[in-house]
């Protein structure tokens, strides 16, 4: 009767251990589970937060994002066209036109605004003379024509003037600016009739005030009434159309 109560104690002893052991897995179990979660959410955290607060993927993002808009600001703050139109707004082809019709528009020079000063050219025999007009006023002129010569009080018509010689345009002196006229003389010649001339008069287009010019040279120069020519007003001698 003693042996199977002993044997009943000995199953109960066995089976409270087992029930134990079991308790104990489940529990090392759940805490390891539990320990996984909490490890995982631990290292995301980490990973995802870094020490100035921003996420890693998000700052990872924006950098090449700013990096584009920072370019593109740069490309539209400085861009050739933006340099391109704000130099336009004041270019020099309208300033060029405007004084162009300013120029057109002024006045013709007189016998106030200019002096005339004469010149031999070339050597002797001195066959030609160039004329300088320059504009001694403050303002800018129009010398139109050819200058009205007279060298000799016996001939009193004015020296013919060389058509091919005409400029295209008017010349238009700014203050200080000269403009020349291309003179013959004579024809150089020994048998030819010339008078000497020491001053002549000059009259320029639309005012009929007398200039007296000197005659270059300490002895005047040699005239023949019939061979004088004279070119019309240029702003500079030009050969072939002043060649007379």
């Amino acid at each position: 009767m003693n042996i199977p109560r002993h044997r009943s104690a000995l199953l109960a002893v066995a089976g409270t251990a087992l029930v134990l052991s079991l308790t104990a897995c489940q529990s090392d179990g759940d805490s390891a589970s539990s320990a996984t979660p909490e490890a995982t959410v631990a290292a995301t955290a980490v990973s995802a937060q870094p020490a100035d607060g921003k996420g890693t993927g998000a700052s990872g993002a924006s950098g090449p994002a700013e990096a584009a808009r920072s370019t593109g600001s740069k490309d539209s703050a400085g861009s050739t066209g933006s340099t391109g139109s704000s130099g336009s707004s004041g270019t020099t082809g309208t300033t060029g036109s405007t004084g162009e019709r300013a120029s057109d528009s002024a006045p013709l020079c007189t016998a106030g605004d200019v002096t005339v000063r004469a010149a031999t050219q070339d050597g002797p025999p001195y066959t030609h003379l160039v004329l300088t007009a320059r504009n001694t006023s403050h303002h800018a002129c129009r010398l139109t024509g050819f200058p009205h010569i007279q060298f000799l009080e016996s001939h009193k018509q004015d020296v013919p003037a060389v058509g091919k010689s005409k400029p295209a345009t008017p010349v238009v002196l700014t203050a200080g600016a000269p403009a020349y006229a291309l003179v013959k003389l004579s024809d150089g010649g020994i048998d030819e009739d010339t008078e000497p001339v020491s001053a002549f008069s000059v009259m320029l287009e639309g005012d009929p005030t007398v200039i007296a010019v000197t005659a270059p040279g300490s002895e005047g120069i040699a005239v023949d009434p019939a061979k004088a020519l004279t070119g019309y007003w240029t702003p500079e001698l030009r050969n072939g159309a002043d060649d007379f």
